[in-house]
């Protein structure tokens, strides 16, 4: 597992609209049976076809990606959130929850190699952008967010090495 690529990312104001779960929810240490019953009841289909998929298209450069959220906060309870970031004032569907967030800057790091080799990295691309000068924060009440971001083909189609590309993303300014 490498990171081939750390760059800074201007997005705009954005509403991610998803599901939240907790350190409870983790099955095996993580959150791929969560993922997989968003696939199975077509959850990423409803925010699609919510915001329009040429709308995510166009709201930034990976926009239309699949998203894992994650909220950290000493003292609070770890949150991953499953979803999508949609634009700003995007209405919620029955069922969902949502953050909003103002336009801001992302330390994006591409992470290489296997799928099992991928995940649980986000402090390692948390490194990579200070290294290149950009300084992570945190929210107004103290609380750092972050995600894994899910771009095709990059993450879907493997290389001849079979491996693929998963973005992390910090907030950075």
């Amino acid at each position: 597992m490498e990171i081939v690529k750390t760059y800074r990312q201007s997005i705009p104001a954005v509403r991610f609209i998803g599901k939240k779960y907790g350190d409870g929810d983790r099955v095996n240490g993580g959150f791929g049976q969560q993922w997989g019953e968003w696939f199975q009841n077509g959850w990423f289909d409803v925010l699609e076809k919510t915001a329009g998929s040429e709308s995510l298209k166009s709201l930034y450069e990976d926009g239309d990606a699949y998203i894992g959220l994650m909220r950290w906060k000493d003292g609070e309870p770890f949150q991953y959130w499953i979803g999508m970031f949609l634009p700003d004032n995007t209405p919620v569907p029955e069922g969902y929850g949502y953050v909003d967030f103002p336009a801001a800057d992302l330390g994006a790091c591409w992470l290489h190699g296997k799928e099992g080799e991928i995940y649980g990295k986000e402090h390692l691309c948390a490194q990579k952008p200070e290294e290149a000068g950009m300084k992570i924060v945190a929210d107004e009440e103290g609380a750092w967010w972050f995600f894994e971001r899910y771009v095709c083909p990059r993450f879907t189609t493997p290389d001849e090495k079979g491996e693929i590309i998963l973005d992390i993303c910090h907030y950075v300014k």
